[in-house]
């Protein structure tokens, strides 16, 4: 009897719950509430991100106006440092598109990767990425490590690879930032892969400074860098994969990836070497702001 009485008051109890909550939500069945679609749709806004670069922002700029001009309303948080910095927003889903380059971001995820080349290190990159990432198609433009040398050092040298710079019969100094003499593509990568023997000076923002007035012969400088060009510099051609390649690519949320992708790989198709060091030269030389330059390259290009 105990038993009895007791299922009648627990069923009369939740016929007296779902009475209440059916009058608090109108015609709302509560417990239909949230039985839709699994999948989270996709956000109203799109969120671009940049590093505290201008070459990076100019990017960033151009994704975001690429975004815009295909319908999609666009919110810009540029400037916010370093990977350590923006790659939690990103994984949280805070920050949904970013300008990246392959190589770099492969070590971030890899640092034992032995990929060197621009499409084993794109696969290797899309394998490597979280899954909550996930790269468009990457662009021919690089933004990586490089040699250079004055265009005097190399017609006096008769210099075009790295690998020419064993036959030449003086001292080779290095300069460039100070962890480059523990990197793999530093004094110790250009004995192994080139056999070529230098000495290291550590020269950081004043590199390009110190090897056109002669401190040092070689400098490592960033190959989208536009002092390459305004100072008349000679890259040296790597031959044997010393540096990663560190293709343009823009890094997305995955949920958002294939709703994106129509804006942003035809950016990734038409940008190039020699266009990205273009861009950085009108920020560096000409003073423009980013979102004039953008603009501008989107309208070149066809694609504003």
């Amino acid at each position: 009897m105990r038993t009895t009485r007791r299922t009648t008051a627990l069923v009369a109890a939740a016929a007296a719950t779902m009475l209440t909550l059916s009058a608090c939500g109108g015609d709302t069945d509560p417990l239909a509430q949230g039985t839709g679609d699994d999948e989270p749709s996709a956000p109203d806004t799109i969120v671009v991100g940049s590093q505290a670069y201008y070459s990076n922002e100019i990017v960033a700029e151009i994704y975001a106006q690429a975004l815009e001009a295909d319908g999609f309303t666009v919110e810009r948080n540029f400037s916010i440092g370093q990977r350590d910095a923006y790659m939690p927003a990103l994984e949280d889903g805070e920050v949904q598109v970013f300008p990246e380059y392959t190589g770099n971001l492969l070590q971030f995820f890899d640092p034992e990767t032995t990929a060197t080349s621009s499409d084993d290190v794109y696969v290797a990159l899309q394998e490597a990425l979280p899954d909550s990432l996930a790269v468009l198609e990457q662009s021919t433009a690089t933004d990586q490590d490089s040699y250079n040398v004055t265009a005097d050092f190399a017609a006096a040298h008769d210099l075009v690879g790295i690998g020419d710079l064993a036959d030449v019969d003086e001292e080779i100094v290095v300069g460039g930032p100070a962890e480059l003499e523990e990197r793999p593509y530093g004094p110790q990568g250009l004995a192994d892969v080139y056999g070529v023997d230098v000495s290291f000076e550590a020269t950081g923002d004043t590199t390009v400074q110190d090897l056109v007035a002669g401190t040092v012969n070689v400098a490592n400088v960033f190959s989208a860098d536009p002092r390459i060009q305004t100072e008349g510099l000679v890259t040296l051609e790597d031959t044997e994969g010393l540096f990663l390649a560190s293709n343009v690519v823009p890094l997305v949320g995955a949920g958002v990836a294939e709703e994106v992708a129509s804006a942003l790989d035809p950016v990734s198709a038409a940008l190039t070497p020699e266009g990205l060091v273009d861009l950085n030269v009108r920020s560096t030389e000409e003073q423009l702001s980013s979102s004039e330059i953008a603009a501008d390259w989107l309208a070149e290009n066809d694609l504003g």
